[in-house]
């Protein structure tokens, strides 16, 4: 057997070695249901990932929901391409960072009533996928009941996902999560002084 013979009869072993273990995961997952996704941590992506997957969805002919909690005081890509989608229900419901705002008591009431939509929307079958961008501030920041917000996200239809973003999560959550994905900053152009730009941080 020649030297490429015997790389190729390798590399056909580590295959079929890999497909017999991925065919039994395969085998072994026959769950059928919704999930529930965090994307967290100090890295950029995580609202451009929740809404890769939202677009996929659509893609799939399914009907989404949006509420962006903090978001609110520059208008976002994101905001500007699905917002006349027509399966898509996209709101924009915060008024900006709160060192931004400076106002405990507008932020708080923002995210209650922010909140109070997004349950509506968690007892709503019609919603196959929901993203709540930038949910975990809220928690974080004591605007809203972590335990609260468990309890609704738990209750929600069996064939629902949800996608929540934030730099950190909340117990509560990553307890009843299916899936945490955490995206790491190990360089941000900020950092070297290049100026935030549409289409790419907004």
């Amino acid at each position: 057997m020649s030297d490429d013979q015997s790389v190729q009869q390798a590399h056909r072993t580590r295959m079929a070695a890999k497909k017999r273990v991925v065919d039994e995961r395969i085998a072994r997952a026959q769950e059928s249901r919704g999930v529930l996704i965090l994307l967290k941590g100090n890295g950029k992506g995580k609202s451009s990932s929740a809404f890769g997957t939202l677009a996929r969805a659509l893609g799939h002919g399914q009907r989404g929901g949006v509420i962006q909690f903090i978001k609110g005081r520059r208008e976002t890509g994101e905001h500007l391409f699905f917002r006349d989608h027509p399966r898509v229900d996209f709101h924009v419901m915060g008024h900006g960072f709160s060192w931004e705002t400076q106002d405990l008591a507008r932020d708080r009431e923002a995210a209650e009533a922010a909140w109070e939509l997004a349950e509506r929307m968690l007892v709503d079958p019609g919603y196959q996928i929901l993203v709540f961008d930038e949910l975990s501030y809220m928690l974080k920041y004591g605007h809203l009941d972590a335990q609260r917000v468990a309890a609704a996200l738990s209750g929600r239809p069996r064939e629902q996902n949800v996608i929540i973003t934030g730099r950190t999560m909340a117990n509560a959550l990553t307890e009843i999560a299916d899936t945490i994905s955490a995206v790491a900053d190990e360089r941000h152009a900020f950092r070297l002084g290049v100026k935030a730009q549409p289409g790419i941080e907004y």
